[in-house]
């Protein structure tokens, strides 16, 4: 068998889903039985309980994730609403893709463009404005 390559890098941290121990369900099964082999027989016994203690070895490794993923989707949620409601959703959606973007590459890509499209616009509205301020002058 293949060695496990190393996850690729981005900055100083690991992008998620390409570790070997999350491949690897080995490692999370002896953590979860402690080492004893009669624990793996009370599996098949009492089998209610192991998702049970699935999420809550899940929910202990991916603590912080978690607790971004909500923030940070609920931040967007609300930035929707903005749009048809007063406020400045447009604003607060850039907030939430950025709360999003220290987890997720996606949302570091969809806040990139929003920079992007930001700039732009900005862009056009000064070029707008230079062009009625020396057409009105003249």
């Amino acid at each position: 068998m293949a060695e496990p390559q190393p996850s690729p890098r981005r900055g100083d941290r690991q992008i998620w889903g390409d570790d070997p121990e999350e491949v690897d369900a080995s490692a999370v099964v002896e953590e979860i039985e402690g080492g004893d082999p009669r624990t793996g027989l009370a599996w098949h016994d009492h089998p209610v309980f192991v998702p049970v203690k699935a999420v809550g070895l899940f929910v202990k490794r991916s603590g912080k994730r978690i607790a971004v993923t909500v923030v940070g989707g609920f931040v967007v949620i609300v930035g929707i609403a903005m749009l048809v409601l007063p406020g400045p959703g447009i604003l607060v959606i850039i907030a939430g893709l950025a709360i999003l973007a220290t987890e997720y590459v996606w949302a570091e890509r969809l806040l990139k463009m929003a920079k992007e499209r930001a700039v732009q616009a900005k862009d056009k509205v000064i070029r707008k404005k230079a062009k009625t301020d020396d057409g009105g002058a003249s």
